[in-house]
């Protein structure tokens, strides 16, 4: 009896010392995990917040050596001269206005097609798709030449003829800023995983009650497909208000030019005015902040979930 107890003892004793040990090894892994975290959190905050103290700096203490996080003398002077600039307001709006088109545009015609690739079914849909998908091997610099000269011969437009000669076409003007970017594979491709999670059979239901196709879409998968739609969106809307290379290389009249390209303005005789593209890259990340900010929840429920399947 005295030596089962003993081996009781010895279990139990053997059993703690490897609860313990489990436990110090789960806290060592949410450490190491969090310390990895925390690590890839300053290293992409880091450039960003020292943009922000450098726009409140005068250029001869934003590049002092050290570099201080705290600025020595904080003023809004840099940000004053700023939005002085001559037709800000029109940048701005161009930039507003071409991010706020391709978005709507993206989030209508993505979101049916995703609809058609995930929920209908017709000869050669996976072929299609999966072509479709292969336009990701093709890097965007490659389309851009074609791309530019389409705009360029779009008959009936900017003094073009019905062949699409004698003018400049959709170069320099919106159309040319917006429709190259009213669909995107990418955009497909998130909407359609995600719309993969939405059950057959609520669809077969609404199909019993009658509904059409259109109505399925606007009033039972686009509700449903919120979350990804907001991290599209979100994704569409970054990428437009930031884009530098497409409206620099379209635009040549200074009452269409994005904020991006007004920013570059202030590279003069190969010198570049560091405390105003400072504060304006400043201002001109807040629109995006502020648009994260406010759908981050969907943002991060979307981009979980748009995997699943």
């Amino acid at each position: 009896m005295a030596a089962l107890d003993q081996g009781r003892a010895q279990a139990a004793a053997f059993r703690r010392e490897r609860d313990v040990w489990r436990t110090v090894v789960a806290v060592l892994q949410h450490l190491l995990i969090y310390a990895l975290l925390l690590a890839g959190a300053v290293l992409f905050t880091a450039p960003w917040a020292w943009m922000v103290v450098a726009s409140l700096q005068d250029v001869s203490d934003m590049f002092r050596w050290p570099p201080s996080w705290i600025p020595v003398n904080p003023s809004l002077d840099n940000y004053a001269r700023f939005l002085r600039t001559q037709h800000l307001g029109r940048m701005f709006f161009n930039s507003g206005y071409c991010a706020v088109a391709v978005t709507s545009l993206q989030l209508f015609f993505n979101s049916l097609a995703a609809y058609t690739f995930a929920k209908r079914r017709f000869p050669g849909r996976d072929f299609i798709f999966l072509m479709m998908l292969s336009t990701f091997m093709i890097p965007g610099q490659v389309t851009q030449i074609p791309s530019y000269l389409i705009l360029m011969h779009m008959p009936l437009f900017g003094g073009n003829n019905l062949l699409g000669q004698g003018g400049h076409g959709w170069l320099d003007s919106y159309w040319g800023l917006i429709a190259p970017g009213a669909v995107s594979t990418y955009g497909i491709f998130l909407l359609r995983q995600y719309m993969k999670t939405i059950p057959d059979e609520l669809l077969d239901a609404a199909r019993i009650d009658g509904a059409s196709e259109f109505r399925l879409y606007a009033q039972v998968v686009l509700p449903l497909t919120t979350p990804a739609l907001a991290a599209m969106g979100i994704f569409t809307f970054t990428y437009v208000w930031n884009d530098f290379f497409w409206p620099l290389i379209i635009i040549s009249s200074p009452s269409l030019r994005t904020l991006p390209l007004g920013l570059a303005l202030f590279v003069v005789a190969h010198r570049t005015v560091w405390d105003l593209v400072m504060a304006g890259s400043v201002v001109a990340t807040l629109p995006v902040l502020l648009l994260f900010l406010l759908f981050q929840r969907h943002f991060v429920r979307g981009i979980a979930l748009s995997g699943l399947r």
